[in-house]
């Protein structure tokens, strides 16, 4: 194993035993379950005090053996790393004894934790994936899904999956009456989607990465000038085609630039002093490459 290699098996590590603590000091003890898999583990150690720990590797275990075989090796590797650390990770703070660190809210303002869990979360989730990884459990059902049928989205498959264990939790976290009747509460089946719903955000932009930038593509009469100006002002360079007008069959330029996004207003201040020019932009969630920057 490389050096690399090893890297990312000791980021995967610690980023596992992080989302064992998330869970012990916002998630067990405030009533609600989060996404996926280890939502149910949840709600069966709130129903039987069977372990998050240990129904983890019950349902980790053969998942990643699956993905293994019929997914990707790398990827169940890595997934299995931290499924096994995160199972031991949390047995371990259980037994350890956290109670002054936990946040409990005994029912009320329990929206708090489930912000805080759902960031930490994110941030894990992002990160695994980062890393071709995942948290095990419906990541990986759905990455076994999505390969099969590549015509689903990943992330539909994921978000049904989590929608079928917010419904689960409406009748996991119904309690009794002095008469022993049940009492529905839609608060738990809130609580998982607004988890759910951060979690997916924050690690949706973690997977986009943090060098977003804007790509112009302008068609132009004064190719030289704009060039000049964009790396005068901007320090970015362009690349140039050559074009021809549909309508009026004259010569005409493309240029091609990404510049940061900060770089945007600017970019459209100099656009506006030409004529004959026309242009439009699209977002850029990540750049990648090594230039030579423009002195």
């Amino acid at each position: 194993m490389n050096e690399k290699k090893w890297l990312s098996y000791v980021e995967i590590t610690a980023i596992a035993i992080l989302l064992a603590l998330n869970y012990h000091l916002f998630v067990v003890e405030n009533g609600f379950a989060p996404a996926g898999l280890n939502g149910i583990a949840t709600m069966v150690q709130y129903k039987t005090g069977f372990s998050i720990g240990y129904m983890s590797l019950l349902i980790n275990i053969p998942l990643c053996i699956l993905a293994y075989f019929f997914v990707d090796k790398s990827f169940a590797s890595r997934s299995l790393c931290f499924c096994i650390t995160y199972s031991v990770a949390f047995l371990a703070v259980q037994r350890i004894g956290m109670e002054k660190l936990q946040y409990v809210t005994g029912g009320h303002d329990t929206i708090y934790p489930v912000i805080l869990s759902g960031v930490i979360s994110g941030v894990v989730y992002g990160l695994c994936f980062r890393k071709q990884a995942s948290t095990g459990g419906t990541d990986i059902i759905s990455k076994y899904i999505s390969k099969k049928k590549p015509e689903l989205n990943f992330f539909w498959i994921t978000f049904a999956l989590n929608a079928v264990v917010a419904v689960i939790s409406f009748f996991v976290y119904a309690e009794t009456d002095t008469n022993g009747e049940l009492i529905f509460n839609y608060k738990p089946v809130c609580l998982c989607i607004a988890y759910c719903f951060i979690s997916s955000y924050i690690g949706s932009r973690i997977i986009r990465g943090t060098k977003m930038a804007c790509a112009f593509t302008i068609i132009t009469s004064h190719a030289e000038e704009l060039k000049t100006e964009i790396y005068q002002v901007l320090k970015h360079g362009c690349t140039k085609l050559d074009a021809v007008g549909g309508f009026s069959s004259g010569e005409k330029s493309v240029l091609l630039c990404v510049v940061n996004n900060h770089q945007i207003v600017d970019f459209q201040n100099i656009l506006k002093k030409y004529d004959d020019t026309f242009a439009f932009s699209n977002t850029i969630n990540e750049t990648y490459g090594n230039f030579k920057k423009i002195k």
